[in-house]
Formats: C-alpha cells, sequence, structure tokens
C-alpha cells in the first residue's frame, strides 16, 4: 500500500543544493553565542529578535542576517551552526548537501578565514562519519561589494581549496548583474572550481541569461522569473541547467504573495531540472521538509512531482556519478517500495 503523499514526501531521499550556512543560524543559538562571545545585540530576547524577521523585500532581510552572523567568531561557533544545521537535514532525510558560505561577512570582521572554513569543514566531516550525510563546500561572493575584493577573498581561500568545490554569487540582486563578476568567474573557472550564481530571482530573466553567457554557470540558485522569457526556458530545457528553488524565501520576500501563487509546479511541467531547497531557513520559516510541506499543501503537486523533485535533487549535484547512480538508485528503490 502506497504511502499518503506526505508522509512520502517527508520520508523520501533528497540532496539539498542552496542553502546558506549562516541563513541557519536560529535565534536560540545567535543569543547563545552572543554570551559565549561577549558580543552586544540589539535585541532584548529571542522572541524579539524572531519578531524582527518580517521582511518585506530582499535588502531587509539581508540587514538583519549580517546582524545575526556579527556573533559568529570563533571556530567552534562556525562548528556549532553548521552542525545543527546538519541534524537538521538528517531528519529531513537530506543525504547529500552542498552548502553556501559568505567568507566576506566574516573577513570585514576581522575574522580569519581560516577558523570560519576550519569550524564549518569540521562538521561536515563528523557529518559524514556520524550522519551519512555526504557535503560539499561552496564558497559565495557577495554582489553588493566589488569585484576587487572578490578576488582578494579568493587568494585568501586558495590556501583552503581543498575545502571547497566551487564558488557562488549571492546577496543583493538589484544593481548587481552577473557581469560584475565576469573577470572572476573565468578565473575560477580556471582553477577548476564548480561555478554556480545566483539569478533570476528580484532581478530580471536576463539576469539568468548573462550568469550563463558571461558567467557560464552550471546551475542557477532560484531562477524562478526564466518562465517570463519562453526563449530563455527552452534553453534551461535543452541544456539542462539546474534550478535551486527556494520556496518559503520566495513567498517571505514576496518574490510571490503567497504559495498558492509559486510557479513551481510549472517549471516542472515544462520539464525544468527544478528542485526545493530552504535558502536560509531559520530567516524564512523553516527547513526542507518544511519547504516540501508548503508546497504540497498549497499547490496540486503529486506523487509524480515528489519523485522527480527528487531525482532532479540529486541529478543536480556536484557528484561523481557513481556516487550520483547511488544516490537516483536509492529514490527509485523508495518509491518502489512506497
Amino acid at each position: 500500500m502506497s504511502l499518503p503523499l506526505t508522509e512520502l514526501v517527508r520520508k523520501m531521499p533528497k540532496a539539498e543544493l542552496h542553502i546558506h550556512i549562516e541563513g541557519s543560524l536560529e535565534p536560540e543559538l545567535i543569543f547563545a553565542l552572543a554570551k559565549r562571545n561577549k558580543v552586544h545585540l540589539d535585541y532584548a530576547s529571542i522572541d524579539a529578535l524572531r519578531a524582527a524577521y518580517a521582511f518585506t523585500d530582499l535588502q531587509s532581510f539581508l540587514d538583519i542576517y549580517y546582524a545575526g552572523a556579527s556573533v559568529l567568531l570563533q571556530e567552534q561557533d562556525f562548528f556549532d551552526m553548521t552542525w545543527a544545521y546538519l541534524l537538521r537535514a538528517q531528519a529531513d532525510q537530506v543525504r547529500h548537501t552542498e552548502i553556501f558560505f559568505d567568507p566576506q561577512t566574516h573577513t570585514a570582521r576581522g575574522v580569519d578565514l581560516g577558523v570560519v572554513i576550519g569550524g564549518i569543514d569540521r562538521a561536515l566531516q563528523q557529518g559524514r562519519t556520524e550522519l551519512g550525510i555526504s557535503s560539499a563546500l561552496i564558497l559565495c561572493f557577495l554582489r553588493h561589494l566589488s569585484e576587487e575584493d572578490a578576488f582578494e577573498t579568493l587568494k585568501q581561500a586558495l590556501p583552503y581549496r581543498d575545502k571547497f568545490i566551487g564558488i557562488g554569487l549571492d546577496s543583493s540582486e538589484r544593481g548587481n548583474p552577473p557581469e560584475k563578476f565576469a573577470k572572476i568567474f573565468a578565473h575560477c573557472r580556471g582553477l577548476g572550481l564548480h561555478l554556480v550564481a545566483h539569478a533570476g530571482e528580484e532581478g530580471p530573466p536576463d539576469y539568468i541569461r548573462t550568469a550563463l553567457d558571461l558567467l557560464q554557470v552550471e546551475r542557477i540558485d532560484h531562477g524562478v522569473r526564466c518562465l517570463e522569457d519562453t526563449e530563455l526556458t527552452k534553453r534551461l530545457l535543452q541544456e539542462r541547467i539546474p534550478l535551486t528553488v527556494c520556496p518559503l524565501s520566495n513567498v517571505k520576500l514576496r518574490v510571490f504573495d503567497q504559495m498558492r501563487d509559486h510557479n513551481l509546479l510549472a517549471l516542472l511541467d515544462a520539464g525544468v531540472l527544478a528542485m526545493i531547497n530552504s535558502d536560509d531557513p531559520a530567516y524564512f520559516g523553516g527547513y526542507l521538509n518544511d519547504n516540501f510541506n508548503a508546497c504540497f499543501a498549497a499547490l496540486p503537486l503529486q506523487r509524480q512531482h515528489a519523485y522527480q523533485l527528487a531525482r532532479n535533487s540529486f541529478s543536480a549535484a556536484f557528484l561523481d556519478l557513481p556516487q550520483k547512480q547511488k544516490y537516483l538508485d536509492e529514490v527509485e528503490t523508495f518509491f518502489r517500495q512506497n
């Protein structure tokens, strides 16, 4: 007998490819780290901080996001933050995760990049051995800063090249088009790094095209505005370009007014290689299964869409073929048995 759809979605194996580790920092941990590191917060309590999570757009979120990151100072802080996320990921049946981190958020405060990467990497290693979650790290450049700043960040990161597999582009999309970072993406491509970029969330569909043409990215983070451009959508289909869609984030930041307005189903029905992710789960209302639950409650998604989303998540991952096939086989087995 088949599992009910909600149970099927909750239990099926998944990959998460769009998670900002600093965005998993829950108010409780922010206050604990503030106390440990003697950092002053402008909020009287955990509840007061959580109440401030009423964002009107991407920038209003980023303002509070950077304030929350101010408590991260020691290697153990980065470990604790990452480990807390991995425990949530395990509960959501995440088998593989590719985690974004924002070094400039920390180096600008005087935190050594080795401290940042050291804590995150130690948690990821422990997650592999103790939780059975495979993982990789993607270094993101903040697009509201200059390309020169990004080059300086890369220079600081290269001694830890074995700890990260790719680079990304995040932060304020409006007014910061992909071409602003064409040189550093070309340089990173020469280093053999995987390339991804946020595009087509608040920015126009043209940002997606530019990220593909000029930055030569392999994956688009968000990308939900692609459906406004028929030719672009055809290209995403033909080239099998994955979109790492973040539904709760999209609603929280008013990309869509309500979840029932989201175009995830339209993306899947068009054949786009889209999957569900949590983005900044502490700020946007939930982790991976919370995003799945919200989508399946609000949209007429069915069992075949759950199967499609599970497969897409592994198909889009930066895994070697045997490992990828292992996870795809697990998806097949799970759906055959349930």
